[in-house]
């Protein structure tokens, strides 16, 4: 007969097959930096623009998370009223998971913690959560576009970029107006008995996962759009603050590394595709291409991302004193 630690030992390693093989990507990925660069020359970065400044880029990306559960809150209104502690520690750890796990599989944690946390239905909270995630997209769209277009601007365009820009900025709007529309085409189509019945209250359920109204549809956009912008104009910040770049390639840094995460792409924990992104995202934007100039980007990159990771874990941290359970 085995004994009990040799016949668990298989079960255990596949059990946490992922886990393992993110922390064997994560060591990995710390060998590759220490091999190009050594940690000591990325920190250092730091050391020269100031500590205080990593503080305070911290602190405004806590605060976006803050702002991302507020949009929740108000969405769901009458299944998350006087939960907000606890519904802060959802979003974090679903955060904590979007950027852990790979592909986007954390996403499916949101729908299933909401369902066991305040008794949404599935179909709701994933329709809820697409329409968020559209809403991030554009967002994120909206806040690189401001560095595209102060570069073209500083080449000699016209203001009518910036027309260009507004009308690409209130596009949401524009879809929301015509969702009801498409929901009654929807159930129109379906046919009443049968199989069609069943997806008609899918479908349902799906629109009550869009925003109850123009008015609360307003307060999500809203937050989203000052979400994002915020995130962006700190990332543009760091990287300006530790490499030698313009405005409009550090915002395209911001957005490369957000897009290469909110993507289906992005490795465990974000690890080289979200420094790569980054790096990508600046050099498009105008970012120079001389090797220092690119060592200087990558590293700063780097940077960015450790703060990124770290301001997730401390915020799901700083959420677990504030969840407050509901008795049976």
């Amino acid at each position: 007969m085995k004994n009990e630690p040799v016949a668990s030992q298989g079960p255990w390693i596949i059990r946490n097959a992922m886990w393992l093989a993110t922390l064997a990507i994560i060591l990995a990925y710390a060998g590759v930096i220490e091999w190009l660069w050594g940690w000591a020359l990325i920190f250092d970065r730091w050391q020269k623009a100031g500590w205080g400044a990593a503080v305070l880029a911290l602190a405004l990306l806590l605060a976006t998370y803050v702002l991302r559960t507020w949009r929740i809150y108000d969405y769901f209104p009458a299944e998350t009223k006087g939960r907000f502690g606890t519904l802060l520690r959802l979003v974090q750890v679903h955060n904590l998971l979007n950027i852990m796990m790979p592909l986007r599989t954390g996403e499916a944690s949101f729908p299933l913690l909401m369902r066991r946390e305040f008794q949404v239905p599935l179909a709701r909270s994933t329709s809820a959560l697409l329409v968020m995630r559209l809403f991030d997209l554009h967002a994120l769209l909206a806040a690189a576009a401001i560095g595209k277009v102060v570069d073209l601007r500083s080449d000699g365009y016209g203001g009518w970029l910036w027309l260009i820009w507004l009308a690409f900025l209130v596009l949401p709007a524009f879809a929301f107006a015509q969702s009801s529309r498409a929901v009654g085409m929807a159930k129109r189509i379906l046919p009443a008995t049968g199989k069609g019945a069943k997806l008609e209250r899918l479908v349902e359920e799906a629109a009550a996962g869009l925003p109850a109204n123009g008015t609360a549809f307003a307060r999500a956009w809203g937050a989203t759009l000052v979400n994002w912008f915020v995130k962006i104009a700190v990332l543009a910040w760091v990287l300006m603050l530790l490499c030698d770049v313009d405005l409009g390639a550090a915002f395209g840094g911001g957005l490369g590394g957000e897009l290469s995460s909110v993507l289906p792409v992005h490795a465990p924990a974000g690890v080289g595709t979200y420094p790569a992104g980054m790096t990508a995202g600046a050099i498009a934007f105008g970012a120079p291409t001389a090797k220092a100039a690119l060592d200087a980007l990558g590293q700063a990159a780097v940077n960015a991302h450790l703060l990124v990771v770290v301001a997730s874990l401390l915020g799901t941290a700083i959420s677990l004193p504030f969840a407050r359970e509901v008795k049976s």
